[in-house]
């Protein structure tokens, strides 16, 4: 396992092994996490108290300030495996090397979900396409053939044996696991309500179960958790003391409070309960005496999660007008660039708001003034200005008065000082579309460097080829010069990295002529760990069906190489191989137990949602022969098969996000809402 120093504005912390917690893994690249650089004060508290569980290679270092890396303490629920660290993990005796986190596996392990849909897939049995960035709802398709996801009566009938499991433990990884699994499945049992489960552990001593009960009242979508449960958390007065019987609520219990206001205003369709929602988000970002960092950043994310629809009429226009009003509010003011740091999450919250269209000509020119201002910002406002444009405008073709952004964009590619914001650019113009855009983007792919900025054009270019493949229907066919471009960089290309981005951009691109390369590549390469994953990876986005008996030989023989199982499980079912249950549950029922294989069984199970996984998880959830974090997994899987919704609760946060300016509560490779699954 690797060990990668990392280095934020604030602090730096060492990271070892795989982090667990909250019943779940970090859903971002495999070894390494994005920083915390400092700004809007030190957190209060530095994560979950109580004991660990060490991964491989060392101690953890929490350290006394800034966010805090402790050892795994159970299973989290992040998405499916990231890459390793880029370059090589230790020098020379031990030299410890920093980790590269300019690198494209970032972007596309927080944004793949969309592009992946992998219950759709195996429900439908084969490889589908997806549609809209943020996933809504089931797709037609996968009602119609649906056959392996399981029956709301058979995911009620998991709920006693979730609760079961917490009654009888103490164990915080079971009791947060069961949590969470609860809350995906998000409904009551004939018997017993879920959300007063989820109070009754606020008053935990436990400051991890504490958070997660306030986290799980969100992600069950429950509308009576509001008024009464997380609007007093958040605000931290007397009745929210009360709920978790202390002297204040601490500072990541408020922030997984706002959170989960958020994650219950997007599934509302009641005017009134978002507008409460908002007015107590609001109220954080204009107390001055809020210091810690955490709080705000989950307040303006929150506030982007409140979803209006003025089509429906004038109370939801006048809802979205005082979101921007909030938002815009706060992102004017004149702060300090640590502040910066909270502020940039403004501009991606305020395009998730607005989305793209013609319109709100005033925030794209707010955004695209950043990218050429005079004044020195910190570098997560560049980032934020550039991702926020690609979700917001149309292309010159579209709209010929647009043309001026794309160029702005183009324009800070190349001459921008930030490398992160320059390479975030070609995803926005990969967003954006358009013929310019889309040579521009062949331009990089061909001229750009090789290690670092060839990569990023590979998966822009995938990534506009699929958006337009899903704007022209089911016959649409991507334009021969992508393919080409595409397939001709991948032969050439030696650095792994590079052809693991090719791997990708192929994929997307539905580039399957090239699906004999990328085997014959996979073949030669099966040991590198990180590049056999995007390669099973960008073969079933592809749909290339040959290649199911070479990813299925992968899938049993990597038991021990986790990040690897999981990727290739993963590739499985998007492909539709209805076997891939079966082969995980075998390596479930081995002796083994170690830590990174539960990790990515239970997660690929999660994810793929075959109803028949679930008696074999119950079993397992109640096998007392086995450890508490084996059993731990079972109910993460369990709660991942049961799944409301076919995407990942936490993508609605992940996706076209700027993760660069993170913070404890949002990414910290353990105990964020991006790391739990």
């Amino acid at each position: 396992m690797k060990n990668l120093l990392i280095s934020g504005l604030a602090c730096a912390a060492l990271v070892m092994g795989n982090a667990y917690g909250h019943g779940g893994t970090y859903r971002g690249p495999g070894d390494v996490v994005p920083p915390n650089p400092g700004g809007g004060g030190a957190p209060k508290t530095p994560g979950p108290g109580g004991p660990s569980t060490p991964g491989p290679g060392g101690p953890s270092t929490p350290g006394p300030s800034g966010p805090s890396t402790p050892g795994p303490s159970g299973p989290s629920t992040g998405g499916p495996g990231g890459p390793a660290a880029r370059g090589p993990a230790t020098g020379p005796r031990g030299l410890t090397l920093e980790a590269d986190l300019t690198g494209w596996q970032f972007w596309w392990e927080f944004n793949k979900d969309p592009f992946i849909r992998l219950k759709e897939a195996i429900a439908a049995g084969g490889a589908t396409t997806g549609g809209d960035l943020i996933y809504v709802g089931e797709s037609k398709r996968a009602e119609s053939k649906d056959v392996l996801r399981p029956s709301a009566a058979e995911k009620k009938d998991i709920l006693p044996a979730l609760k079961r499991a917490m009654d009888g433990t103490d164990n915080r990884d079971i009791t947060s696991s069961c949590m969470v699994a609860m809350a995906k499945i998000g409904m009551n049992h004939d018997t017993f309500d879920i959300v007063p489960i989820f109070k009754e552990r606020l008053k935990s001593k436990d400051q991890e179960i504490r958070e997660t009960a306030a986290l799980a009242m969100g992600i069950s979508q429950m509308e009576d958790s509001i008024e009464s449960l997380l609007v007093p958390l958040v605000r931290d007065g007397q009745p929210g003391r009360s709920l978790v019987d202390r002297s204040e609520v601490d500072a990541r219990t408020r922030s997984f409070a706002a959170y989960g206001l958020g994650l219950v205003a997007y599934a509302s369709n009641k005017v009134d309960l978002k507008r409460k929602c908002l007015e107590t988000l609001k109220a954080i970002l204009e107390d001055e005496k809020i210091s810690d960092r955490n709080i705000r950043v989950a307040a303006i994310n929150a506030i982007r999660l409140i979803r209006c629809e003025p089509a429906k009429g004038e109370e939801e226009q006048k809802l979205l007008d005082e979101c921007l009003t909030v938002l815009t509010s706060y992102y004017e003011k004149k702060l300090g660039q640590g502040e910066q740091l909270i502020q940039s999450h403004v501009p991606p919250a305020i395009a998730q708001l607005v989305g793209r269209s013609k319109e709100n000509g005033k925030y794209k020119d707010m955004f695209a003034a950043e990218l050429t201002g005079d004044v020195k910002r910190n570098d997560n406002m560049y980032q934020s200005a550039v991702l926020a444009l690609g979700q917001m405008c149309l292309s010159g073709e579209e709209v010929k008065e647009e043309a001026k952004y794309s160029k702005a964009i183009q324009k800070y590619f190349e001459g921008g000082k930030d490398p992160q914001a320059r390479y975030f650019s070609l995803i926005a113009l990969a967003m954006i579309g358009g013929d310019d855009n889309r040579n521009f983007l062949l331009t990089a792919l061909d001229k750009g460097k090789q290690a670092s900025e060839k990569p990023w054009a590979a998966v822009a270019l995938g990534v506009y080829a699929f958006n337009k493949n899903q704007a022209g229907g089911a016959n649409s066919a991507t334009d021969p010069s992508i393919l080409s471009a595409l397939r001709a960089a991948f032969n050439e290309a030696r650095n792994p990295d590079t052809i693991g981005a090719m791997a990708i951009g192929l994929g997307l691109a539905k580039g399957v002529d090239a699906q004999n390369e990328m085997l014959e590549k996979l073949s030669k390469q099966k040991h590198q760990d990180e590049l056999a994953g995007y390669l099973c990876v960008g073969l079933a986005l592809m749909g290339a069906q040959s290649s199911l008996e070479d990813i299925r030989n992968i899938v049993r023989t990597s038991v021990r190489r986790p990040e690897l199982l999981k990727h290739a499980a993963i590739a499985l079912g998007k492909l539709g191989d209805k076997d891939v249950t079966n082969i995980l549950q075998s390596h479930l029922a081995e002796d083994d137990q170690n830590l990174g294989k539960l990790s990515a069984i239970a997660s690929a199970l999660g994810f793929i949602g075959d109803r028949r996984s679930i008696e074999p998880l119950k079993k397992m959830l109640f096998d007392e022969s086995l450890t508490p974090l084996s059993r731990a997994f079972a109910a993460v899987a369990l709660g991942g098969v049961a799944d409301k919704e076919m995407l990942p609760w936490n993508s609605k946060i992940a996706v076209g996000m700027n993760y660069r300016a993170s913070v404890e509560t949002l990414t910290n490779r353990q105990s964020g809402v991006l790391d739990i699954l």
